[in-house]
């Protein structure tokens, strides 16, 4: 990798501004293999040298992976005039870094949503033959059988497409109600309202615990960047080759 600013490095994590980077350089919190830097223009090449800041090595990130757990109320959508969007709940440097959400959870669903700026893991991530897995916490009305699952399992027909096979545990039921975890390969629209519904069941509460190889590990509201291994994990579950990843 060729050497960078040092502000540009620190800008490129998303966490900051390039003047908050240079900031933060000036008043010495910045190391280059262990010496302070105090030079923003100063260039260091992350692949081989260590660049830290505040005693905390620093990675080289030209494109950004964050996952979300969204509360309810909260539209998946770059932005709306009369309601909050999940961008608005990310540190604002990201906001102008082309970071977009993966797909979209409904207004009420909560849980795991994922943001990149790289384009073509967003498109492999959520294309219908890299199949995916999502799994969610689902809370309906009325009491799941055996008769259920196995209809998840076959395949259920909607009005304009049969889901693909699914898989449908059941955690707790009751005559009032049930709790289940879902996982599905697609992500359609209301999909698995719809599929319940079908069955004559109306969700109540859906939640996304995990998407792919990644598991929701923070509390409602907060966001962070993913590690590296996450990242190739994405990368591994897209089916993406060596010249097509950023990470």
């Amino acid at each position: 990798m060729a050497a960078t600013r040092l502000d540009k490095l620190l800008a490129q994590s998303g966490e900051r501004t390039r003047s908050e980077a240079a900031r933060l350089i000036r008043t010495g919190r910045v190391t280059i293999d262990g010496t302070v830097q105090t030079n923003p223009a100063c260039k260091a090449d992350t692949d081989n040298a260590e660049v830290c800041l505040d005693g905390q090595r620093l990675q080289d990130t030209p494109y950004q992976y964050w996952m979300l757990h969204k509360p309810a109320g909260i539209l998946t959508a770059a932005r709306d005039r009369n309601a909050e969007t999940v961008m608005d709940l990310l540190p604002k440097p990201l906001q102008v870094r082309d970071v977009m959400p993966v797909g979209r959870l409904d207004k009420d669903t909560t849980g795991l949503l994922l943001f990149t700026s790289d384009g073509t893991l967003c498109h492999r991530l959520l294309a219908p033959k890299t199949h995916v897995w999502k799994e969610y916490l689902a809370t309906v009305d009325g009491e799941l059988t055996e008769e259920h699952i196995a209809l998840f399992r076959q395949g259920v027909p909607l009005k304009d497409f049969t889901a693909l096979p699914a898989e449908l545990s059941v955690v707790s039921a009751s005559a009032s109600e049930s709790h289940a975890k879902v996982r599905i390969r697609e992500g359609k629209y209301h999909q698995i309202k719809r599929m319940f519904g079908a069955l004559q069941l109306r969700v109540t509460a859906l939640h996304r615990q995990a998407f792919g190889p990644l598991t929701l590990d923070i509390p409602c509201g907060v966001y962070r960047a993913l590690r590296k291994d996450e990242i190739a994990a994405l990368y591994r579950a897209a089916a993406m080759d060596g010249d097509e990843r950023h990470g």
